[in-house]
């Protein structure tokens, strides 16, 4: 009997962990977990990583935390923990001369003409990027893309694919996507024509026609962000989340939990908060309050300012889903209304926490 190097089981765990997270994905290898080798060098994002490619010439990156070379958290461009396991893409979405890179998957499946499907990724800005872009684009294409340039896959670019139509989703934001801490999903909606069998993510615009916000003064350099879990869901119908919250009532989030001096969402508190701002969606009247919390280790003070960093991440991360600004309050209360025995570690990370009221007017 052969026997399997442990990597090789070790990357299989990885996946089942992946595929689980993203139950229903229609995309392969959503964040970039299984590779055919470890990365060793820059743009190498075609060869490296399985059921993914890159459409054009342009030199996309991969980086994971199996390579000394284009490695996680550390990296040429900044430090990024990985959102989901150990790896996550790298790409330029605006750069001089109109140079663009681009991410190319694979669909399990044909997707279904006329029913709509919901699209997320989430990104984060390398923090040696001097500029931030306010839009991603996403193109679904019946065949896969390849096109020998390095600039921008423009319309002009795409009818040149003999045979291969496409579906064009633009991602956009109110704001520009300048976070170089947190991961920040995007998500957007869209009916399928019924060809759909590849998706391609990045700026199919030229630079001239690009929004962007100069993060640094010298801006010469460009855009870069890492890029980590693709999903693409069916969008369930009305009904399908049966959770209701009553008003008026402190409702304790179950996953938004903060390991100690912490205040960073995780990737399972980021899909609660997801299902809670559908909620809010589906019930244009309700405001929503956060109430951050601390455990009682270090002055209250600054347990003070700790809880309103956690109210902050759990505000941000709901308008960058979309929420209307004006239907959400925040309170921060330190180590003052703990719900567990703060001489243990375990009632210490309970107390650690973020809860919420609902109203159809808001929080005095």
């Amino acid at each position: 009997m052969q026997r399997v190097p442990l990597f090789y089981v070790l990357q299989g765990v990885i996946a089942l962990w992946g595929g689980f997270l993203s139950a229903q994905n229609l995309l392969m290898n959503p964040s970039f977990e299984t590779f055919r080798q470890c990365p060793d060098r820059l743009g190498n994002f075609h060869a490296d990583v399985a059921q993914w490619s890159s459409p054009t010439d342009a030199s996309t990156d991969y980086f994971n935390a199996c390579s000394p070379a284009m490695g996680t958290p550390e990296n040429f461009n900044g430090t990024q923990p990985a959102e989901f396991g150990d790896g996550y893409a790298g790409l330029y979405l605006y750069a001089p001369n109109d140079y663009r890179e681009y991410v190319q998957g694979e669909l399990q499946q044909t997707l279904k003409k006329g029913e709509v499907y919901t699209l997320s990724f989430y990104v984060s800005l390398a923090e040696r990027s001097d500029y931030a872009v306010r839009e991603f684009t996403a193109v679904f294409s019946r065949k896969k893309l390849r096109r020998p340039i390095k600039k921008e896959l423009s319309r002009t670019q795409l009818y040149k694919e003999e045979g291969n139509a496409f579906t064009m989703v633009e991602i956009a934001h109110s704001d520009f996507y300048d976070e170089t801490t947190d991961w920040v999903e995007l998500r957007a909606e869209f009916t399928a024509s019924g060809m759909e069998n590849f998706v391609t993510i990045g700026n199919f615009r030229n630079n001239a026609r690009t929004r962007t916000y100069k993060t640094s003064r010298n801006a010469k350099q460009g855009a870069y962000y890492y890029l980590d879990m693709v999903r693409l869901l069916p969008l369930q119908p009305d009904g399908a989340n049966p959770e209701t919250y009553a008003l008026h009532t402190q409702h304790l989030f179950r996953n938004v939990l903060f390991g100690f001096d912490e205040h960073r969402l995780g990737p399972e508190a980021r899909l609660e908060l997801r299902k809670l701002y559908e909620y809010l969606q589906a019930h244009a009247d309700l405001q929503i309050t956060i109430n951050g919390h601390t455990d009682n280790l270090g002055p209250a003070a600054y347990n003070r300012r700790l809880s309103e960093q956690r109210c902050k991440s759990v505000t941000a991360y709901l308008l960058s889903l979309g929420l209307n600004r004006e239907r959400i309050h925040w309170v921060s209360y330190g180590f003052d209304a703990p719900i567990a025995d703060n001489a243990t570690e375990e009632g210490r990370q309970k107390n650690r926490r973020v809860a919420f009221t609902l109203a159809k007017t808001p929080e005095e």
